[in-house]
């Protein structure tokens, strides 16, 4: 193989795994490094690369495992994946699947028990929601992907902080109102995928109940701004800019019922959970700073 046939066959690769997780940049990356870094706080810049390192790997880790369970669903609907593209034959993705839990496992040894306790959950969640098909009803798959997420936050939160094998109180506090958060909030990334999931047979809330899981962003967004804004003590103008925001998001699923309505309504909902996610480090700058002051 020539040098120029190698630098190929790199760059194929190196993108084959970009494209395993590029759809969960917005959604799961940018959200979960912005928790970690203003919920550890962030000891040191260079911890950022870490952070983000992690929650890559273990991203990939899940996106491969999904993408192998059913690949000819994705032919028929998300077609630009990296199997049914030709990037990476199904008998590859799956060894991909499995050499990607020791390497996520060592990769977390590295840093700390606590971190490879996190990455071990992770991919016990992974097979529960793909091996033994979680995912099919809506509320095992929105139990599911809340309490995966919080593994995400715990680890990336973990690597950011100066100590990494405890939370402070308040990390801790930010995880479990996060797990509830996306939980109870996940079926605004379902309405878009509603024709797919319904050729596998998959339940997911909007499928099941499909207008009280429109009432569910209407009503359930704004409850959670609320909530938000008063445990992390944010200002008035702030709040009512944050409550407002997720109320017209609520409107826009209760009125805009079409695919591409959904799809631009999931794109500002991850906007609003990403601010959701620096809420914390709004309360630590301001109120925590204070403390110590006094």
């Amino acid at each position: 193989m020539s040098a120029l046939d190698f630098g190929r066959a790199i760059s194929k690769s190196l993108c084959t795994l970009y494209l395993f997780t590029h759809n969960d940049i917005l959604t799961t990356i940018i959200p979960t490094t912005l928790f970690a870094l203003v919920s550890a706080p962030l000891y040191s810049p260079y911890r950022c690369v870490h952070v983000v390192w992690w929650i890559w790997l273990h991203l990939l880790q899940f996106n491969v495992a999904n993408q192998v369970i059913d690949p000819a669903e994705d032919g028929r609907n998300k077609a630009n994946r990296p199997i049914p593209a030709g990037y990476i034959s199904l008998r590859d993705a799956v060894y991909l699947r499995w050499s990607l839990i020791p390497i996520c496992s060592v990769s977390s040894a590295f840093y700390s028990m606590q971190v490879l306790s996190a990455s071990l959950a992770i991919t016990l969640l992974t097979l529960w929601y793909n091996e033994f098909k979680a995912h099919i009803h809506w509320f095992s798959k929105n139990l599911m992907t809340g309490l995966g997420y919080a593994c995400f936050q715990a680890g990336a939160t973990l690597i950011a902080g100066r100590d990494m094998s405890r939370l402070e109180p308040n990390a801790l506090l930010a995880v479990l109102l996060s797990i509830a958060m996306f939980a109870t909030t996940l079926q605004a990334q379902d309405f878009k995928d509603q024709e797919g999931d319904r050729s596998i047979g998959r339940q997911t809330l909007p499928i099941a109940h499909p207008s009280p899981a429109r009432v569910s962003m209407f009503i359930g967004l704004p409850i959670w701004s609320i909530c938000l804004t008063q445990v992390w003590r944010i200002d008035a103008y702030c709040s009512v800019a944050f409550v407002s925001y997720s109320g017209l998001i609520g409107l826009r699923f209760m009125v805009c019922k079409t695919a591409q309505a959904d799809r631009l309504s999931c794109q500002l909902y991850s906007l609003w959970f990403s601010v959701a996610h620096l809420l914390p480090g709004y309360w630590r700058y301001f109120h925590e700073a204070s403390i110590h002051i006094s």
